[in-house]
């Protein structure tokens, strides 16, 4: 799989004085009507965004240099039963050249399931948990439509043709990072805009480019919008990723003022994927998408078999010696721990740093820079411990990961299962330990009712007790 191809509003970081771009002849370049759309009526509402009197900057696009030829022959998959082929899907080569290159063989059941729809131009809304490759189907869709309707006219600056909401940094970087990744080879750029990182070295990138795909968090999206660095009314396809974390993070007013700043819902194309379908997430999905199909894809096991779990019944004041002794033991290789607040997690990061434990910290608190280090120095096994609040640990991907340790249970359901898939990927097996205490042990009810089976809980075996 893709590394991992599977997710927070940050403070305006990096602020610079209100640009506006050079003033210039601005005509409406072409653009081709989606497929299934009945008629071009532009963007709309008067009070959107998009509907300024700034000025946008042409830009010409500099083309690729020829790359070596490439053939769909030297990427051969043989017919399964039961399962669907990338090549059944009629892609472009340019990104059957990137899905070989990744390895990818068979669709996964949300890519078998929505593909063909969004293909062909249709509105979805997708019933997924993360990891199911619900990332690849959304960013294929794009770039497949985005190769076969290319825009021949003049371009600007500041105009994307696709755009992906996600409500975490840690989220929009790996759906970047996955869409340079099957946009290798080809011309299309993407831009990343996220709290907490410098504005202007984000606007450079819209600047100096003709910008194709911005995945973006809602908050700085607008920053860019509020200061006419991004116009919106040219968006062909808009995915929303993981609407229930951005309802339950309180950002469905933001993402509202970006939907409007977009086309007509009939006049573009929108992909909703959420891992509940809540009535909320049914009224929003009704308001943002045009005759779209619905695909529910339940994972035949909501927690993954790769994973052993495993519940320590345990005091509050057991939990840290526990927790230490276990970091101790070789098994343990690579290790994220979850706590629910970032008050508790700065602290269990203090604690465990003052312990010897070469240990990093991810929440919504530390700043986004100092939290893409961390990351990556977790991922090259520079560190071995990340302790991480829920809303960070959604973009944690990362190969390798031994144990997730609940610190403390989660009070929503769904984190849980967010968390221990956090192991056990890519076909390796993991171990997640979760403590319940007297504090949070009434909260294993509503875990079991969610995975559909009993969590045997257990003492701690006597060498992480000593």
């Amino acid at each position: 799989m893709i590394k991992s191809l599977v997710g927070r509003l940050g403070n305006k970081g990096g602020q610079v004085q209100d640009h506006t771009p050079p003033p210039s002849n601005h005509g409406n370049p072409p653009r081709r009507e989606p497929s299934h759309k009945a008629s071009q009526q532009g963007s709309q509402p008067e009070d959107s965004a998009a509907a300024g009197n700034g000025k946008r900057r042409k830009r010409g696009r500099k083309g690729k240099a020829p790359a070596a030829p490439w053939s769909i022959e030297e990427f051969r998959v043989e017919p399964k039963e039961g399962e669907t082929r990338f090549h059944d899907l009629g892609l472009r080569d340019e990104l059957m050249h990137a899905v070989a290159d990744l390895g990818f063989l068979y669709c996964s059941p949300i890519q078998a399931s929505v593909l063909p729809h969004t293909l062909q131009g249709h509105d979805a809304i997708g019933k997924a948990q993360t990891g199911t490759g619900k990332t690849a189907a959304f960013l294929i869709t794009i770039f497949n439509d985005l190769l076969c309707h290319p825009i021949e006219g003049e371009r600007f600056v500041g105009e994307p043709r696709a755009l992906v909401i996600a409500p975490t940094r840690e989220l929009v970087m790996q759906i970047a990072a996955d869409a340079e990744e099957l946009a290798v080879h080809t011309d299309l750029k993407v831009a990343t805009l996220i709290g907490g990182m410098d504005y202007q070295k984000q606007l450079n990138r819209l600047q100096n480019h003709i910008v194709d795909l911005v995945v973006a968090t809602p908050g700085r999206l607008l920053d860019f919008m509020g200061r006419r660095d991004l116009y919106l009314d040219h968006v062909e396809i808009l995915v929303l990723d993981e609407a229930d974390r951005m309802l339950d993070m309180g950002f469905i007013p933001q993402v509202k003022r970006i939907v409007r700043a977009t086309p007509r819902k009939e006049d573009r194309q929108t992909l909703l994927f959420s891992a509940t379908f809540t009535q909320d997430i049914i009224n929003l999905s009704q308001q943002w998408t045009y005759e779209p199909v619905t695909v529910e894809i339940e994972p035949e096991h909501v927690a993954t078999d790769s994973v052993d779990q495993k519940v320590y019944l345990v005091s509050s004041q057991q939990r840290y010696r526990v927790l230490a002794n276990l970091l101790r033991s070789e098994d343990a290789t690579s290790v994220i721990v979850f706590a629910n607040r970032r008050d508790q997690v700065r602290r269990l990061h203090e604690r465990l740093r003052k312990s010897g434990f070469s240990c990093g910290i991810l929440s919504g608190e530390i700043p986004q820079a100092k939290r893409t280090r961390t990351l990556d120095q977790f991922k090259k096994g520079e560190i071995k411990v990340l302790v991480a609040t829920d809303v960070a640990g959604r973009g944690i991907h990362v190969e390798g990961v031994s144990h997730v340790v609940n610190y403390n249970l989660p009070e929503d359901p769904e984190d849980y299962v967010h968390r221990i898939g956090r192991t056990g990927r890519a076909g390796a097996t993991g171990i997640s330990i979760s403590f319940a205490s007297e504090d949070d042990a009434f909260l294993l009810p509503d875990l079991e009712a969610l995975l559909g089976d009993r969590l045997e809980c257990t003492h701690p075996p006597q060498e992480l007790l000593t």
